[in-house]
């Protein structure tokens, strides 16, 4: 069964066509993506995965996993193959380095996208424990230092991001005709993005003293992915735009904590993922907007819709200009902006969105 029953194969609509609809308000309040997303896009794979005295550098030798990951990365014969691989690795060390020899070697070219079956949960490891959000102890219930507390807490949010990554490239792959392979190579990236974070972090635990795995942890974002496994436009709202954009929200408040306790190396790492995050959120409101045009939805309308029927709540405070500059419009998520001014963003939205669209045309009847 294909995974998404709300979603026609449909191509989408440009030109003249897709302007008609703006015109007619089938895309009110339709924000403009993060200006870098073509850069992201365009960069090769990244192999500054260690953090060194002045930022991210290239490990001397790479130990993120064993040799048998790479290698088992190499029989993979499509992306999604690939994927499915690292869903089913349980070593979180080698789930990262399994990632970007699949995402390298995808950005090498000549795979398909392929296809391939999700698992119902991704391979973990004996530890961390996983226990309820309520059950979670506190640092000094542990009696550890409140940076590793919080540097083994992203590193974790990192390890899912990798899976939900790639489970959004597998699970979703027999819509590669619709999506075209552009979806799939984005969260393949993201996937890789995800798993330097997690190698930063993993590293900084060692220097600490700790290794990921020390602490329990609980699986609620895990919980999350699972009311999205249906839907392709749930699983941009719900996850790209809630539970990234959370990372927007709570970057600079995690960086200021660091600093307050004298970890400038931990907070510089929370300040660069912070930054880096931006992309992913951009990327997943990217493909919100493209399958709503597919689906002939009201993006702000859909997702607002899909928030409510998938039980996610929105919590602030929030970081207003990373998520302005990441594109997502205040209304979507802010209940407490006023009408009248929602009105007035969503006009200027529509008025850049058309420009933009107008330009394109221009540009490709003048080529």
């Amino acid at each position: 069964m294909v995974p998404l029953g709300r979603l026609p194969a449909l191509p989408l609509a440009r030109g003249s066509t897709r302007r008609r609809l703006l015109a007619a308000g089938a895309f009110a309040a339709s924000p403009l993506p993060w200006p870098g997303l073509h850069t992201w896009r365009r960069a090769p794979p990244s192999d500054l995965r260690s953090w060194g005295p002045n930022g991210p550098c290239a490990p001397n030798t790479d130990k993120a996993g064993p040799p048998e990951a790479a290698a088992g990365v190499g029989h993979g014969s499509s992306l999604a193959e690939m994927g499915a691989l690292v869903l089913s690795t349980a070593d979180p060390l080698a789930k990262a380095h399994l990632t970007h020899a699949a995402f390298s070697r995808w950005a090498a070219g000549g795979l398909p996208v392929g296809l391939a079956r999700a698992p119902d949960h991704p391979a973990r490891p004996e530890k961390p424990l996983a226990v309820t959000q309520k059950e979670v102890p506190t640092h000094k219930a542990m009696g550890v230092p409140l940076n590793a507390y919080m540097l083994h807490n992203l590193a974790h949010v990192e390890l899912n991001a990798i899976d939900l990554a790639w489970d959004t490239v597998v699970r979703f792959s027999p819509l590669r005709d619709t999506l075209g392979d552009g979806f799939f190579a984005d969260f393949a990236r993201v996937a890789d993005d995800e798993s330097r974070h997690f190698r930063w972090y993993s590293q900084r635990l060692a220097e600490l003293g700790f290794r990921y795995g020390d602490m329990p942890v609980h699986n609620l974002l895990w919980r999350e992915c699972a009311k999205s496994a249906s839907d392709v436009s749930a699983r941009m709202a719900v996850i790209p735009l809630v539970q990234e954009a959370r990372g927007l929200d709570a970057g600079p408040r995690l960086v200021q904590k660091l600093i307050g306790f004298a970890d400038h190396r931990s907070a510089d790492i929370v300040a660069k993922v912070a930054e880096e995050e931006l992309a992913h959120v951009s990327v997943g409101l990217y493909w919100f907007l493209k399958v709503c045009e597919m689906m002939g939805r009201v993006p702000g309308a859909a997702f607002r819709d899909l928030i409510k029927e998938h039980d996610v709540v929105m919590r602030g405070p929030f970081n207003y200009q990373s998520r302005d500059e990441a594109g997502i419009p205040r209304e979507w998520y802010d209940e407490a902006l006023k009408p009248e001014v929602a009105s007035n963003l969503s006009e200027v939205h529509d008025r850049l969105a058309c420009v933009v669209e107008m330009e394109k045309e221009n540009a490709s009847l003048n080529g």
